[in-house]
């Protein structure tokens, strides 16, 4: 039995939509970072962008569960000695909403050129509900509990 590799010209790319809305980021995130991968798909090829496109409505809705929203912080760095940046997550979700799921899918991802393709070009994060992409006619991704959200 042959090794199945993917090639460019045999990948079939479909569109997802998610509610994040009342959703544990968490969960939310390892499954879109799951469907980015192509992971879902029987096709599926470690170092193949076969993944497909998720849009993800209501980011600002998303649920943390347990004392995050007043413990959890984002790190950075300005690149000088002792200039650490700590951001509470709960004012990120009040400013940029969008930020928290992309560094949650981010984090549950490999750290690889092909990863940052992924996050970069296959993941479309809005706060509301509208999106722009009905011309492409997503389908609703089913959630990990078995519900469709």
């Amino acid at each position: 039995m042959k090794t199945f590799i993917l090639k460019t010209q045999d990948i079939e790319r479909r569109w997802w939509v998610v509610d994040a809305a009342d959703q544990p980021l968490g969960r939310l995130a390892s499954r879109i970072a799951q469907v980015l991968r192509g992971k879902h798909k029987p096709t599926f090829t470690p170092h193949t962008n076969g993944g497909d496109f998720v849009i993800v409505i209501n980011a600002e809705k998303v649920q943390l569960t347990g004392r995050k929203p007043e413990q959890k912080r984002y790190f950075r760095h300005t690149g000088y000695m002792g200039h650490e940046r700590f951001t509470p997550v709960a004012k990120l979700i009040n400013k940029h909403p969008e930020r928290v799921i992309e560094k949650a899918v981010w984090g549950m991802l490999p750290k690889t050129t092909l990863s940052r393709q992924h996050v970069k070009q296959m993941l479309k994060v809005y706060a509301g509900a509208e999106h722009p992409h009905a011309a492409q006619q997503p389908t609703p991704l089913v959630a990990v509990g078995g519900e469709s959200k």
